[in-house]
């Protein structure tokens, strides 16, 4: 069966006057629909350059990556972009979020890009993501008065308002406390099992990363055990 998303020998680096680091080094790779995966690896391994390259915000400067077994990346430009707003929702290391907005506009943001949903669904969307995320009556509150774990939760909600098939996640547990660790963990687990959603998750905190179905560890921009991909996965 073909993944939903891979790459294979992917490289990409980054240059300076004085060196070049290889960030990603040939490295190799199979996303199965509704799989969660974890990426762990010590800081500068490669980690958050290579999920910038699984969802199409980073450009390889060699190899491949298939979406859904097609290269994203042999489109227009503007092509790819539309794909990438499509097929991923993001959850960012620092949530990201507009600080001095509401919880629904922060979560309305990404249906602002997305062509296919009509401006006359946004409202139940919204409406539907933070409910399903607790955040239900905190839709008119200011991002400023939110806890560290709402603010997560908006961010969750946020990637998936758009019901894109695969979330990706960078550190989505990094600045949260035991217990709303856990929370997130849940509600990722559940989008992968209920809502057959696909996670790919980065973090340093492996009892984040054992809760995933795998865990790929990365060092100096290469993996530490290169996956064997099958004809079919590329």
């Amino acid at each position: 069966m073909t993944p939903i998303l891979s790459v294979r020998n992917v490289c990409k680096s980054y240059h300076t006057n004085q060196y070049t680091v290889k960030a990603v080094d040939h490295v190799s790779l199979a996303v199965g629909e509704k799989e969660m995966v974890a990426i762990v690896g010590p800081s500068g391994s490669g980690k958050s350059t290579l999920i910038g390259i699984l969802g199409l915000i980073l450009r390889p400067d060699a190899g491949n990556v298939l979406l859904r077994g097609e290269d994203p990346f042999q489109l227009r430009t503007t092509d790819t972009s539309a794909l990438r707003n499509r097929m991923f929702g993001y959850i960012m290391q620092d949530f990201a979020l507009l600080e001095d907005e509401t919880v629904y506009r922060n979560i309305m943001l990404p249906l602002l890009y997305n062509k296919d949903i009509p401006k006359r669904e946004h409202r139940q969307r919204i409406h539907e993501a933070a409910e399903r995320l607790g955040i239900g009556d905190k839709l008119k509150r200011k991002v400023t008065r939110l806890s560290g774990g709402e603010r997560q939760r908006v961010a969750i909600a946020r990637a998936i308002v758009c019901d894109q098939p695969i979330i990706l996640a960078d550190e989505p547990t990094g600045s949260l406390d035991a217990a709303n660790k856990e929370n997130v963990m849940d509600i990722l687990t559940s989008l992968c099992r209920e809502s057959g959603k696909t996670a790919v998750i980065v973090t340093h905190d492996m009892a984040v990363a054992e809760r995933c179905d795998r865990i790929i560890k990365m060092r100096n921009g290469g993996m530490d055990t290169p996956e064997l991909l099958t004809s079919g996965d590329a």
